[in-house]
């Protein structure tokens, strides 16, 4: 007994008990090159410590956009095995604040927290600091991880009435479908609004418009979801599979005036027809390019038009915080199609490829 005390003793001293050398961990996933693309694995880590105005946030729930998968296929940050090799994916994430640094006074412990997209937008024009500050992409780690340390000004607080489940699904695409709405486009009460799809962005689009008064339309290639959104608020629905020329229908449902809002998310196989569906002086969201990008604008045509074209890469904080705001006002629960525990992912990730979802997807820590 004396014996093992007596080393037991010894090792304390060198700092090598069990109990001492034990220092936290947790789970996050990374990229990992696979050719010339990337999978997911698992990795235990570190857990991290917060500096000097930093919060630690125990993430709770992530969700996904088709920037994810973007990332995944070496088509966004990096080519595989490279700048995005080691990176944690996801830009984003809520959860709740476990510790903070020297000097934090934005949040205390216990509080409700999401990440905003680019960590380093805070208000006014972007920069490029402020894009080289996205999360999950090459210059910044994203939420794919049970804990995650940062800068206390890249964080906001959560609407009271959501889940950490649906305030996951904010930082991107339903600030996305604020700015494109209201900052830019400057909605108005009774003007119709083009919703390309059921992702994410679009049956956002669609809650805040119908919340603000305006007309959404929204177009879908499933009589299903068509179904599902109508009872969301759609003021009209067009099944672009069944009607190919869906601009003829979309204006129709306009009585021909179009529309003065499109939320352009399809690219060049959409924005030809979102053109011919657009009112005079209307406004055009450059969003996204499930298609591929449009390679020309028509420049001739909008001039004639009058309309306005604008390009929408997600927004600042003070854009997320008037949406967590008007979202309040409105009690607007974001829709979630499903929702996978962490071990799952990858098949998180496998239902965003394949499309056979409305609203978003979710990953619960």
């Amino acid at each position: 007994m004396t014996i093992r005390l007596a080393a037991i003793t010894c090792l304390a001293l060198l700092g090598l008990t069990s109990t001492h050398a034990q220092q936290p961990t947790g789970r996050q996933f990374q990229l990992v090159g696979d050719g010339k693309a990337y999978r997911l694995e698992m990795k235990t880590v570190a857990r991290p410590t917060p500096g000097a105005k930093q919060i630690l946030v125990r993430v709770r729930a992530v969700s996904l956009n088709q920037r994810d998968l973007l990332v995944t296929r070496a088509q966004y940050g990096g080519t595989g095995g490279g700048s995005m090799a080691g990176k944690v994916p996801l830009s984003d994430g809520a959860g709740e604040v476990v510790a903070i640094g020297a000097g934090t006074t934005r949040f205390r412990v216990g509080d409700r927290v999401a990440g905003i997209f680019f960590a380093r937008w805070f208000d006014g024009n972007r920069t490029a600091d402020t894009l080289a500050s996205a999360r999950g992409g090459a210059g910044m780690d994203g939420m794919l991880s049970e804990f995650v340390a940062g800068d206390e000004n890249g964080f906001v607080k959560i609407p009271d009435h959501l889940t950490f489940e649906e305030a996951a699904t904010l930082p991107c695409a339903g600030v996305t479908a604020y700015r494109a709405l209201f900052v830019e486009g400057r909605l108005k009460k009774g003007e119709f609004v083009l919703l390309e799809g059921t992702g994410g962005v679009s049956t956002f689009g669609l809650q805040f418009a119908a919340a603000a008064g305006a007309r959404p339309i929204i177009t879908s290639s499933s009589d299903d979801k068509i179904a599902r959104v109508k009872a969301m608020g759609a003021f009209g629905t067009v099944n672009y599979r069944t009607n190919p020329e869906w601009q003829k229908e979309v204006r129709k449902l306009t009585g021909d005036a179009g529309v003065s809002h499109v939320l352009e998310v399809g690219g060049r196989d959409t924005l030809p027809r979102a053109l011919e569906a657009l009112a005079y002086d209307g406004h055009i969201a450059l969003i996204g390019g499930l298609s591929g990008f449009a390679s020309d604008v028509p420049a001739g045509r909008l001039l004639g038009m009058g309309a306005r074209v604008t390009g929408i890469y997600v927004g600042s904080r003070a854009d997320f915080e008037a949406m967590n705001r008007f979202m309040s006002q409105h009690m607007i629960r974001p829709i979630i199609d499903r929702v996978f525990p962490f071990e799952q992912s990858p098949q998180a990730f496998e239902l965003m490829d394949n499309g056979s979802y409305l609203g978003k997807i979710v990953i619960k820590l």
